[in-house]
């Protein structure tokens, strides 16, 4: 998973995997998820990202938990 941020479009880009979208859904609140080929999604835009307040300056924190996830 790659996390991006555009502060001139005060876009937040979440990309889920590689592949290309063909297919995209706005929530209510501006979110957009995109899908794949395959049904799946691939990216999630959150617009207007700073007015939402999700992060503030300076402040990152990512915590991934491996061990409840299943991989095969």
């Amino acid at each position: 998973m790659k996390i991006r941020y555009d502060p001139k479009t005060d876009v937040m880009l979440l990309l889920l995997r590689d592949d290309p979208p063909v297919d995209a859904i706005e929530e209510p609140g501006g979110i957009i998820v995109s899908y794949g080929e395959n049904g799946e999604p691939v990216s999630v835009e959150f617009l207007n990202f700073s007015a939402r307040q999700l992060l503030l300056p300076n402040e990152i924190s990512v915590t991934i938990q491996m061990d409840s996830l299943q991989m095969t």
